[in-house]
């Protein structure tokens, strides 16, 4: 399957975001080539959804047409968002190439290929 850059898939998915109306910001940025891309969707109420990448083992399953192989599953949904950002904190010490996008959504829509939805 073929992966569009992380760098050209988040700057896409931030242009895409904004132009909707949902402010969205790349918090922290990683390798350009294949970093790890984390989004967090704030709810605007004191929680948040935490969106990761999806395993490699439910990838054979997916269109390699979709999101340029890009397929993520969701980490976390409705925890308070310090819990998200420790848990962020976390993944950026285990991989300092990861990517993390923050976007905002009262409804937590990520706009994001999900697995298993």
């Amino acid at each position: 399957m073929v992966r569009i850059t992380s760098d050209f898939f988040v700057s896409a998915y931030v242009r895409r975001r904004n132009d909707a109306g949902f402010f969205t910001a790349v918090v922290r940025k990683g390798a350009a080539e294949a970093g790890a891309i984390f989004a967090k969707v704030s709810r605007l109420d004191g929680t948040a959804d935490l969106y990761g990448p999806a395993p490699q083992v439910y990838l054979e399953d997916v269109d390699p047409a979709i999101a340029g192989g890009r397929v993520f599953e969701k980490l976390l949904a409705g925890a308070p968002e310090p819990e998200i950002d420790a848990r962020l904190q976390s993944e950026r010490r285990f991989d300092s190439d990861c990517w993390i996008v923050e976007t905002e959504d009262r409804q937590g829509s990520s706009d994001l290929d999900i697995i298993g939805t």
